[in-house]
Formats: C-alpha cells, structure tokens, sequence
C-alpha cells in the first residue's frame, strides 16, 4: 500500500498532475488571503541570541530552535514535530557530538576541489571569521554537531562580475562505512557574477554537513547537491542560503544512494526583487530513507519563490519524505510564492510522507499557494507506448524518465545531467529484474 500524508487544509483540486494521481492543494493570492486567519495565534517572533540563548522561530511548523550550542538539542526522541518521519535509530550515529574520525592520517571523508578557474578562490575559514556563521544558524542536532566539530571551513570565494565558463565541483568521498564525518563549507558569490557549483557525494561514511550561501546583489548562483552514496552511507545536512537584491537563487538536490540521507534546504533574503527556486530529485530503493525538508522565509518585499520536489520508489520498505514550509511575514508585500511535491510510487511496500505548509501574515501579495501529489504507476501510459511498438521495458523507462526530467534539466551541467539519467536508467532496470523475479516464483 502506499501511504499518503498531507496537512494544513489542503483542498482537492480536480485535474491531477499524472493520469491516476491524486492531488491535494491550495492557491491564494492578495484577494482570498484571509490575513487575521493567517496570523491569528502564530505570529512570527525571533529571540535573538548567542550560543547560550537559543535563536527560535515562531510559525507554522511550531517552535523551532537554532542555535550554535550542542546542549539546546537534546538526542530527538521520535514525538518532535521535526522528527517525527525520520528513522532515529539509524541516525544515531550523525547524534553524537563527535569528532571526524580520522585512520592512518586519512579522514573519513576525503574533498577535492576544481582547481584554476579564473575568478574562483578557495581557502578556510575559522570559527568567528565572516561570512562563517552569518548565514547559518544550526537548526538541528546534526547541524550544530558538525558546527562544532569542524575547526576551519572550506571557503569557495567567487569574485564580483565573474562570469564562470565552468562549475566549481567539490567531491567528497567517504572512506568507509560507519566511518564519522563533520564537513562545513561556506560559498560566497561577489555581486552581479555567474556561477555553478557542484558538490557531490560518494563512497560511504556517517557525515553531518553545513552549507551557507552568501549571494551577492545581482549575483546568478546554481548550487547542485548529489548523494549519489553507497548503500552503508548517513548523511544529514543543512543548507542556508541568503539572496542579494535582485539576485537569483537555484539549488538542486538530487538524492539516489544512501541508506539514511536528511537534506535541509533553507532560504531567505537580503532585499527586495531577488528570486530562490528549490528543487529535488530522489529514488528510493528497498530499505531506504531519503528526507527532503525546505524552507523559504520571506522576510523582505517582492520577492519570488518556487520550490518543486519531484520522486520515485520502489522496492519493501523504500520510504521518502518532503516537508516544504514557506513563510510570508507581514513586511513581504508584493511576495509570490509556490511549493510543490510529486511522488510516484512504483511498487508495492513503499511509502511517501509529503507536508507542505503555508503561512501567510500580510494580504498584500502577488499570489501564494502549495500542492502534493502522490500516485502509482499508470498502466495506460505503458499501453500507450506498447500501442505504438515500444516494449514494456523501455515505455517504463520512458514515463519515469519523463516524470522526473523536468528536474534533471534544472542542474544546467550536461556532464551531471547525463550521469543522472544512466543512474536512473540503472534505478528502473533493478525495478523490471525484481518484477521478473516476484512473476517468476508466481
């Protein structure tokens, strides 16, 4: 069975996304918002303070702390609101305030960076040395763990005006399974440049990760995100970014190895007319967990937001989850702002948990809303490649590939792109040989 969760009032709309689906939204713009409704007994407040006083945000996904001292997240027991899709036991090694490990001179993760691109600066940044810690605040017990424990931070500097002809790609390859990981790094884009930034994840290891995103007025920015793991890895990560005056802001998480992946992806921004647009990819195999979490905190006047998270499961026990939660707070007039998610269920035994959440303080905006669609394979789109010559194998393969292109076209590096889609290609070829096998023993 599959299993479907959706919140925050959601209304049926008629037309679902994939023939078979069905989709659970709702859209508002500056003449429906009910603004008292919105706010009523929820309003946004922030308590700033250091790491002895928790910074805490007040909205619609309940208190929620940030803070920089690992004694403010005390080990989650499953009943909190952030935890509550997450598989516990098997993150409890990314729980423990502990240090990289470190074997024969080797860490448990090994990071290479692209090297001699014009415009592009690496180097480290120590704990207190700006722009480290900024832009991001622990959210989460990972999180402050790996602030913690990493003394100097990768720091990826991109100058003003720089118009990058390539991407920036940091590979880190865990070293072994169970071995424990903290990485930290920190990307800064100077105004009115251009870049790409890959940051890809191989091998195994247990790694808590934070990324904070400087971009600069004017600035274009892409960061893509790949877990493409082992089957041993844990990986839980958060990614802050804050957006310059009318800049633009893409991130792309693509999740397909792994046996545990928890990805926070977080945005806000610094001034009037900026864009941020989030978007996901995953496939979850038997036994796997892949967690998406984003939020996109529009703090500031006419801004635009869209975040689409689109997925693929198949196998027992293949779970994924997607919680999208935007906030409008009552100095956003003139936002527009969109969230989706999209899952399509492709065997028996998996389960997809999607959560958007809306909260809206101010009426005057350009428009707001957020949809979920979870379903299964239609069989009516296989009839029609099959009635057309094309084997069931391949018509498969042609309908996912479609359903989850329009993300894979969001990464902008042909060379990541074609990497992605032979992977997915493998995903669906292990989906036929487990459906031959189950027919075969019937």
């Amino acid at each position: 069975m599959t299993d479907v969760i959706a919140e925050k009032n959601m209304t049926t709309h008629a037309k679902p996304m994939i023939d078979g689906m069905t989709e659970e939204g709702e859209k508002l713009n500056s003449a429906n918002v009910d603004i008292e409704h919105a706010a009523k007994d929820n309003p946004a407040a922030r308590l700033i303070g250091n790491s002895k006083e928790a910074v805490k945000l007040m909205n619609s996904r309940a208190e929620r702390v940030q803070s920089f001292d690992v004694a403010d997240f005390p080990l989650p027991k499953g009943r909190e609101e952030e935890w509550r899709f997450s598989p516990l036991k098997k993150l409890a090694p990314l729980f423990e305030d502990a240090a990289t490990d470190v074997q024969d001179g080797q860490e448990a993760v090994d990071y290479s960076v692209s090297e001699n691109i014009a415009g592009v600066t690496v180097g480290t940044l120590a704990v207190g040395e700006a722009p480290r810690g900024t832009v991001l605040v622990p959210a989460d017990r990972p999180a402050v763990v790996a602030s913690k424990n990493v003394e100097n931070a990768l720091h990826v500097k991109i100058a003003a005006d720089a118009e990058l002809t390539e991407p920036v790609i940091i590979t880190a390859t865990g070293q072994g399974a169970g071995r424990r990981a903290n990485a930290h790094y920190v990307l800064e884009v100077g105004t009115h440049a251009r870049a790409v930034v890959v940051l890809d994840h191989r091998g195994s290891a247990n790694l808590t990760e934070n990324v904070e995103i400087v971009v600069g007025e004017g600035a274009d920015l892409r960061v893509v995100t790949l877990q493409q793991w082992d089957d041993t890895a844990k990986h839980a990560g958060q990614t802050d970014a804050i957006v310059g005056r009318n800049a633009t802001y893409r991130h792309v998480a693509v999740s397909l190895g792994g046996e545990v992946v928890r990805l926070n992806s977080n945005v806000r921004f610094a001034a009037e007319g900026a864009e941020a647009e989030l978007f996901g990819l995953y496939f979850a195999d038997a036994g796997q967990h892949l967690e998406h979490r984003s939020f996109v905190d529009h703090n500031t006047p006419r801004n635009t937001s869209n975040v689409l998270y689109k997925g693929a499961l198949q196998g027992a026990g293949a779970r994924t989850v997607w919680v999208g939660d935007v906030l409008i707070q009552k100095e956003a007039e003139g936002t527009s702002s969109y969230e989706a998610n999209r899952n399509l269920v492709l065997t028996d035994g998996a389960r997809a948990d999607s959560v958007p959440n809306l909260e809206i303080e101010t009426g005057l905006i350009e428009g707001a809303g957020h949809a979920s669609t979870t379903g299964r394979f239609d069989d009516e789109h296989l009839f029609y490649f099959m009635a057309r010559g094309i084997d069931e194998k391949t018509a498969r393969l042609l309908v996912v590939r479609g359903f989850l292109n329009e993300i894979v076209q969001q990464i902008g590096v042909d060379s990541v792109e074609e990497e992605i889609i032979a992977s997915l290609d493998k995903e669906l070829e292990a989906t036929d040989a487990a459906a031959a096998a189950a027919a075969a023993k019937a």
